[in-house]
């Protein structure tokens, strides 16, 4: 493995101003951080109830769709990435669509397209499956390039253009993609611009045996395939707990953590391109709902760790040597213990 080169890094004086002119997390209400651990635990009770043995991944999943952003889970086949995707959907009472990309499917298979109705002697625009509010983009990497970037504005944007005509997409709208790992004949890497899309990038791994064990037993006792998870929420309960991650508190000192996080990225030896604007956007807004999920209305550096890899690992480009020697979960785990965290403050952040 490639040692770094890199000091231990302390947070510099203009970070350090920088961040003292951004407020961000004032509440314009009530904190709504009780309300949001509360149901998140519930969200996770109900979709363990259909998923085993995968709590990080869950919640991270959880996390990353609580910030309003996308998923994109990377493993093997047969581990319960689908079963995740539509317990979650379920859970949060949004719409689901799953779609399988193959090697011929068109962006229009995505995004829809106009057909000609005899009847009106006009072309009707009918929707396709991104019109929903989770969508479960399946092995993604098997389509084209030009069938994935489909996806990029709807993901981006909340919205898809067919044919000179902007669409808007259902609000929430999220995206969780999976990739299988190991079949790498007729598959197409995602680009650069595409994976930056994903807020969160995780895999599940395989379940302990206890956890396994425990997945048949529920399967011999219900006498049926996977089961139907009920709602907890809603569409419009979903958005209000959204709104109450914005109300995370984010000291000063924080932002200047992510910000060193991401110049230290820049710099390291294995890297040629490192984390970018939107990548350390990205880290705090994924600390903020991770600290929501623990009830608390302000971000203590622990919680910037605990999802620094899933939120940034992605983000970085390996240099040609570093790829045979280093992967980029590996870089983001030197730069946690190289960089310099601020002290932590476990009660309330200062304003």
């Amino acid at each position: 493995m490639t040692e770094t080169s890199e000091a231990t890094v302390a947070p510099t004086a203009s970070t350090a101003e920088a961040a003292a002119e951004v407020t961000l997390g004032k509440p314009s209400g009530p904190p709504l951080t009780p309300e949001i651990a509360q149901s998140a635990a519930r969200i996770a009770e109900a979709v363990g109830t259909a998923v085993v043995g995968h709590g990080v991944p869950l919640r991270l999943t959880l996390a990353a769709i609580l910030a309003g952003g996308h998923v994109l889970i990377e493993d093997n086949p047969g581990l319960g990435k689908t079963l995740l995707a539509r317990s979650l959907a379920g859970a949060l009472g949004l719409d689901f669509r799953r779609l399988q990309f193959t090697p011929d499917l068109l962006p229009s298979d995505v995004t829809g397209s106009y057909l000609y109705h005899p009847g009106k002697a006009a072309f009707d625009f009918q929707p396709g499956p991104v019109f929903t509010g989770l969508l479960l983009a399946d092995e993604i990497n098997r389509t084209p390039p030009k069938t994935q970037s489909a996806l990029l504005e709807a993901m981006q944007e909340g919205q898809v253009s067919v044919e000179g005509t902007t669409h808007p997409l259902p609000q929430p709208f999220h995206v969780i993609a999976t990739a299988n790992q190991i079949e790498y004949e007729g598959t197409y890497a995602l680009p650069e611009a595409q994976l930056d899309r994903f807020l969160v990038r995780t895999r599940l791994g395989y379940p302990p045996p206890q956890a396994e064990a425990e997945m048949l037993r529920r399967r011999i006792h219900r006498a049926a395939p996977d089961p139907v998870v009920a709602p907890v929420t809603d569409a419009a309960g979903l958005r209000r707990l959204q709104a109450g991650v914005e109300q995370v508190g984010v000291d000063p000192d924080i932002i200047g953590y992510c910000v060193n996080l991401a110049v230290a990225s820049r710099r390291h030896p294995s890297v040629e391109a490192g984390v970018s604007p939107r990548g350390t956007q990205a880290l705090l807004l994924l600390a903020r709902a991770w600290a929501a999920l623990d009830g608390r209305g302000f971000v203590i550096p622990e919680d910037v760790k605990d999802v620094a890899v899933a939120a940034l690992a992605h983000r970085l480009v390996l240099t040609l040597q570093a790829y045979q020697t280093v992967s980029s979960e590996d870089v983001i785990s030197q730069l946690l213990a190289t960089v310099a965290a601020p002290p932590s403050r476990r009660g309330a952040p200062r304003r």
